[in-house]
């Protein structure tokens, strides 16, 4: 990937790894091919718990001071710092990618605009969806807006991860929104990893022979993982989960039947996805659903809500099914007909591998260089007018 002007970008996120999360895996790719592609990231992310660093990288990481997220300590908030100011202005930084603003990035929004610096604001996280999740009613959800409409209305352009997200922020008020995807890594994720030794550890042994339905995501209220627990009573059905989070102990109580593995990554966590037969994600709050489409990318049908990313994500009827938000039965049902025709599974998973073949991090990235340049090329013809 390469572009012919380099531009020093900075972005400032409120995760990074060694968070595992859509947001801080989208930056960390991001930046990775920024750089290699010979533009300048910096990252300005939150301080990450003691003892849990992460890992060196080839572009700079500025960390700010960071609390804990009340009821989700793993997740930490980055507080408002002079490091934001004195970051940008060492890294001569030109335009600003706020990476799901929340709290660091209304902060970096702020010092953006004090700075003459265009910002492009990226919708991941349904703040007012969490607030609805998390019972903190309507005037939780609307002061959540009230909040994100500030930040994305101050940036020169916002731009949304799906068709169904980006009509939600429009009826919300925010303007200047454009489609941004994400990437996946078709070559990590790819059906050949597929290993009976693998499937055996998971529970299908040559004499059980079970089918493998999995789950990868975090453990926390908003997913609402515990609709799928009417798989775990389908006949020569396994449920899988992957991952980790506050709900992981409530969720082990209501689903004695599924097999928990925690967090998992990289060759390991491609090897998991392949040697499933079944993908199925029960959050009805996703403004993308990156899982999905690693999932698809691993030639397995996926079953979601029919909400959100999703509705982008998987076509009904061609690489799996969409069902409804809220009922458990439905998700239910959708796998039990899956497990009953390995034809199917089969010609849906290959529908679903070819659907996502063009949707690379590269070709994603390139997308993203361009509203970079939209952006600036704007802010320096304003300042010419000036």
């Amino acid at each position: 990937m390469s572009h012919r002007v380099s531009m020093r970008v900075a972005i400032i996120t409120e995760s990074f790894p060694p968070d595992v999360n859509g947001v801080a895996h989208s930056v960390l790719r991001v930046a990775e091919l920024l750089a290699e592609s010979g533009h300048h990231p910096l990252v300005i992310a939150p301080q990450p718990p003691r003892g849990r660093r992460g890992d060196s990288f080839a572009f700079p990481v500025v960390r700010v001071p960071a609390v804990p997220l009340p009821g989700y300590p793993s997740f930490r908030l980055g507080r408002p710092s002079h490091r934001v100011r004195d970051a940008l202005i060492a890294h001569q930084t030109e335009v600003v990618h706020l990476a799901s603003p929340v709290c660091l990035g209304a902060h970096g929004a702020a010092v953006a605009g004090r700075l003459g610096l265009p910002a492009v604001a990226v919708y991941q996280t349904d703040l007012p969806a969490y607030a609805r999740a998390y019972r903190l009613g309507r005037a939780g959800e609307a002061f959540a807006w009230h909040w994100l409409r500030g930040i994305h209305n101050s940036s020169a352009r916002t731009l949304a991860p799906s068709t169904a997200t980006a009509t939600g922020l429009h009826a919300q008020g925010i303007d200047n929104v454009w489609l941004w995807g994400r990437g996946v890594d078709t070559r990590r994720f790819d059906p050949a990893r597929r290993s009976q030794e693998v499937r055996s550890a998971l529970g299908n042994s040559a004499l059980g022979n079970e089918l493998l339905v999995g789950y990868v995501g975090r453990l926390a209220t908003e997913k609402r993982v515990e609709r799928l627990a009417g798989i775990t009573a389908l006949d020569g059905v396994r449920l899988v989960i992957v991952g980790a989070g506050p709900a992981e102990a409530m969720l082990r109580q209501h689903m004695p039947g599924a097999t928990f593995l925690g967090e998992r990554h990289g060759d390991e966590l491609a090897a998991i996805y392949a040697s499933l037969d079944v993908f199925v994600h029960s959050g009805p709050y996703e403004t993308f659903g990156q899982t999905l489409q690693e999932a698809a990318a691993s030639g397995l049908p996926v079953v979601a809500p029919a909400a959100g990313g999703p509705l982008d994500l998987v076509e009904d009827g061609v690489t799996g099914y969409l069902v409804r938000p809220a009922d458990p039965d439905a998700f239910t049902s959708a796998v039990a007909r899956l497990a009953a025709d390995p034809a199917l599974r089969a010609a849906f998973g290959a529908a679903g591998r070819r659907k996502i073949l063009g949707r690379t991090w590269p070709v994603l990235t390139r997308e993203l260089v361009g509203h970079y340049a939209a952006v600036l090329g704007r802010a320096k013809k304003a300042k010419v007018a000036i």
